[in-house]
């Protein structure tokens, strides 16, 4: 069994990661610091509105750094589930410099996988993060490295709880994973993503094949919807309801005549 980790160790092993993904508050005062910050936190979930999960079984897939899945624990689910492969086999600490040299260079960016100094699926240099925060937390949930789009889902079962937040956005075949998601879910699934709202598409359900140089040079971004597109998508995988629970932000000026980005929030339920 391990032993607790005092403040000055927590400190000094949350400093020798970097980056962090998650914001995490692992206990005396220490926090870790997340390009997510405890801020962007906070708008997150008032924007997911996720349901109760006391005694629920919950699933995080991408878990990342753990921010979901540590937060189901919390909130009293009856069994927890961090299920990631792409961000923990990242070298997240060289992707920077590989993107400024790319740039600098005007050579395309790659995706991450395919570039083999980044990618390491057996050293999982991206899951450092989450093994600090579950020690730290004295997490029990369980862990899965493998990948959702192509893994034998019964070794999962199924869930109350579906959390696939900023996930579906970076995959190739949404409404195959999407199917996929329906497999696991017998209650709800909370699917969160980059949504754009087009000049005239108000309400229409539509998804935009991402432009690399429109997303942060982020390779990994391949298909970006319409709230409405994601909600008819969930229908089209075989959920029996679907509700837009976070959609276009209300405009405080008239709509420019140009594409609008945003996060998107839908859940999806399965057959009762």
């Amino acid at each position: 069994m391990l032993q607790p980790l005092d403040r000055a160790t927590k400190q000094r092993l949350v400093d020798e990661i970097s980056p962090w993904h998650h914001s995490i508050d692992l206990g005396d005062g220490v926090v870790t610091p997340g390009g997510k910050t405890p801020h962007h936190h906070h708008d997150e979930l008032r924007r997911l509105r996720l349901p109760d999960m006391v005694n629920k079984s919950v699933l995080d897939i991408g878990a990342w750094d753990g921010y979901y899945t540590f937060l189901a624990e919390g909130a009293g689910a009856s069994r927890v589930v961090a299920l990631d492969h792409y961000a923990w086999s990242i070298d997240f600490k060289k992707t920077t410099a590989y993107t400024v040299r790319q740039q600098a260079a005007g050579q395309p960016i790659r995706a991450f996988h395919t570039v083999p100094d980044l990618w390491d699926p057996v050293g999982l240099p991206g899951k450092r993060g989450f093994d600090l925060a579950s020690r730290a937390l004295n997490s029990r949930a369980e862990v899965v490295v493998d990948d959702f789009m192509t893994m034998d889902l019964a070794r999962l079962g199924t869930f109350d709880v579906v959390l696939f937040l900023g996930v579906i956005y970076h995959l190739e075949e949404p409404l195959c994973a999407l199917r996929r998601l329906r497999q696991v879910t017998r209650g709800v699934a909370i699917i969160e993503s980059e949504a754009v709202l087009l000049p005239g598409s108000l309400g229409q359900p539509l998804w935009q094949f991402a432009d690399i140089e429109h997303f942060n040079d982020d390779p990994s971004i391949w298909w970006v919807p319409t709230a409405e597109g994601l909600r008819a998508m969930c229908f089209a995988a075989g959920f029996s309801r679907a509700e837009i629970v976070a959609g276009p932000p209300q405009p405080l000026l008239p709509r420019r005549a140009e594409a609008e980005h945003y996060r998107g929030v839908v859940h999806a339920y399965a057959p009762a």
